[in-house]
């Protein structure tokens, strides 16, 4: 056989198996990932892993350090080539000690993030209802120096339509009016107590900042009914600069490398328990999808950075400086959405924040999500809250994906608690978001055109109007346009 002949034969060959080798469609593509992540979901083992050999995760101790490097280490291990670390330096809180004495006897307390390194204060209690706005326009001096008692969200029987407000926001208004401390009563039966940050900006605040039972707290507001009561709240913090590091994890895209998609969860959690919940089933989710891209050779148009936030439970530390970075080094316009995976579980829909140009993008994929799996409900909504971190790409008009979740009560239950330890976990829920949101990351990723693009600084401002957050971005300093 001639050399011509020979390529002449290669050639033929070359186009017919061409010609029979047919693109995947996107329902096979979902098929081949579900089927994958239900044989090989690696974020129940390494989330029970992380608990029993960590513990909590809290930004700038040993603990959290532990926690990067073992997430590093991960999308090492998962194939990743483009892994690092992005290092931030703050001054950072952590608890030391508490007591709260009520008319001289102890009652069991939790210190609220952010508050004063040293203080010790007697005051009069006085009942703020809701702790809104409101309830203190009523009387506006009514907590001038004393000890503001409010709930954590709105009482039963309050007035319709009330919007209810962070904990933070809601101890700035106590500073606001005066009080010289803050007992908030937390909603959750058996005495659960809540920690988390009472600070709107991520700095000490200036007052003491406690929270109590449900069942002290209803007895109490009873109790301040017939006779007024004293309270004693001592306590002792640290307050540090700490380093910490952002993990990043980048998955070069085939077509548009000049534009990202960043998704992300916090990593960090509090110290009264493992925070297994809160948020190691959002970020330990973002790591199995990880996982799954490189497993089933996945290489979507635009380029993807998984991200493991830390610092979000103390201020939306890393997401912010991240962000910051970003603007600095204006590569911020090449952040085209930002996917958020905050104590998401068992996800049933979408939502997707910002002005869509093509609502039908999300109703088209959550049907072919359907077709996967029926228990998948493809709910949408398009709206949008704060105090995750969303919040910083979110106000320089990023639009948002996240996942409307179905967990059990139970779950939230233990928020911020010493409860939220690894067996409320669900190997089928956190199964579930890797599986999901899996498709929807690539879907967005390989879009040919995203549904939403960013906003610009009017269009931001109008969204989060239209979404009741002005108040509260007000309250927390972070409302950049006109008051």
């Amino acid at each position: 056989m001639n050399k011509l002949h020979s390529l002449f034969l290669f050639s033929l060959l070359f186009i017919a198996c061409k010609e029979t080798k047919k693109e995947e469609t996107q329902a096979q593509l979902f098929a081949r990932i579900d089927k994958e992540i239900k044989a090989n979901a690696k974020g129940y083992e390494t989330l029970k892993e992380a608990t029993e050999i960590i513990g909590h995760r809290l930004t700038g101790s040993e603990n959290g350090a532990k926690a990067e490097e073992y997430t590093f280490n991960k999308f090492k291990e998962y194939g990743f080539k483009d892994v690092a670390y992005q290092t931030f330096e703050v001054e950072a809180w952590s608890r030391g000690t508490v007591a709260l004495h009520i008319d001289g006897k102890p009652l069991k307390v939790v210190t609220l993030g952010h508050s004063p390194v040293s203080t010790n204060i007697t005051g009069e209690i006085v009942d703020m209802g809701n702790g809104l706005d409101a309830d203190y326009q009523a009387s506006p001096d009514a907590a001038k120096d004393k000890i503001a008692l409010v709930y954590i969200n709105i009482l039963e029987g309050s007035p319709e339509g009330l919007t209810n407000l962070h904990r933070s926001e809601k101890t700035a208004l106590a500073i606001k009016y005066g009080a010289k401390g803050i007992i908030i009563i937390n909603q959750v039966d058996n005495g659960v107590l809540l920690t988390g940050t009472a600070s709107v900006t991520g700095d000490l605040i200036p007052i003491p900042a406690v929270c109590i039972g449900k069942e002290d707290g209803m007895a109490l507001k009873e109790s301040l009914k017939l006779r007024k009561s004293t309270a004693t709240i001592e306590m002792t913090n640290n307050s540090d600069m700490i380093k910490a590091r952002n993990v990043v994890a980048t998955l070069l895209g085939s077509e548009i490398h000049g534009e990202e998609i960043v998704v992300g969860g916090h990593l960090d959690s509090w110290d009264l328990a493992t925070g297994a919940i809160d948020n190691g089933i959002g970020s330990f989710a973002v790591l199995d999808i990880a996982r799954a891209f490189k497993a089933n050779n996945l290489q979507p148009k635009r380029t993807i950075k998984f991200i493991m936030f830390m610092g979000e439970e103390q201020g939306l530390l890393g997401s912010k400086f991240l962000v910051h970075e970003a603007i600095k080094n204006n590569t911020i316009d090449n952040i085209k959405y930002m996917m958020n995976l905050d104590m998401s579980g068992n996800p049933i829909g979408m939502n997707a924040s910002g002005k869509l140009d093509n609502h039908e993008f999300f109703n088209d994929l959550g049907a072919a999500i359907q077709q996967q799996d029926s228990s998948y409900q493809n709910k949408f909504s398009n709206r949008s809250g704060l105090h995750s971190d969303h919040q910083p790409f979110m106000l320089e008009g990023v639009p948002i994906l996240s996942v409307q979740s179905n967990l059990d009560k139970s779950v939230y239950d233990c928020y911020h608690s010493d409860c939220d330890d690894f067996n409320l976990v669900n190997k089928d829920h956190l199964t579930n978001t890797a599986r999901f949101g899996s498709m929807m990351l690539y879907a967005l990723a390989n879009s040919n055109i995203l549904p939403a693009t960013k906003m610009d600084s009017e269009t931001t401002k109008q969204f989060m109007i239209d979404n009741n957050l002005k108040e509260k971005l007000i309250i927390g300093n972070e409302w950049k346009w006109e008051k």
